[in-house]
């Protein structure tokens, strides 16, 4: 594992100590570009940001519960995501009354959701300047772009010659969907 530098590990600190105290989430520490993969703290240190002792952090280790990377020589190394996890961990146990088992399951259904939102902000910014198809009752495909640009290209079965239709200039309330007497033809 490289050594990290001494800006960085404060920038890390900062940020976990944020998490910790719910003023941001990793979501919010994904989006600024801050790698929440990155191995910057020793259990000492993840313990006191975490505020649970050491030899709890060794524990769920152990359970599999937070399972910090390792350097080279073996030493535990924790991630902002592992002290977003020590943190609800810890709230989940002592504040809820959940055992360590349902507290495992939470957390992994809640890194399932996260991945899932993040997966879906990525697929949305491809999105936006992507077309989306249709079908159309009688055998045409028809690319949709979003219905602000209110831009519509139909493709005839078998002509492979797109016509380009637009709403009309009257549809101040377009919806988005796209039928008959919302369109104006443009050109074949």
């Amino acid at each position: 594992m490289a050594r990290i530098a001494q800006e960085v590990k404060r920038a890390y600190a900062a940020c976990a100590a944020a998490l910790v105290s719910g003023r941001a989430d990793l979501d919010t520490v994904d989006s600024l570009g801050l790698n929440v993969e990155l191995p910057v703290f020793a259990v000492g240190q993840a313990a006191q940001l975490a505020g649970i002792h050491p030899q709890t952090l060794r524990q769920y280790d152990r359970l599999g519960l937070v399972v910090p990377k390792r350097t080279e020589g073996g030493a535990r190394r924790y991630t902002l995501r592992d002290i977003d996890r020590l943190v609800q961990a810890q709230h989940l146990s002592q504040d809820e009354g959940i055992n360590l088992a349902g507290v495992t399951r939470i957390l992994s259904l809640q890194e399932e959701n996260r991945q899932l939102r993040r997966q879906n902000r990525h697929l949305r910014r491809r999105l936006e300047g992507d077309s989306v198809f249709e079908a159309g009752l009688d055998g045409e495909v028809v690319e949709v772009r979003q219905a602000k640009s209110r831009y519509y290209r139909v493709w005839r079965h078998g002509s492979g010659k797109p016509l380009q239709i637009t709403a009309g200039p009257a549809d101040n309330d377009f919806d988005g969907d796209l039928v008959p007497s919302d369109i104006v033809l443009l050109g074949d």
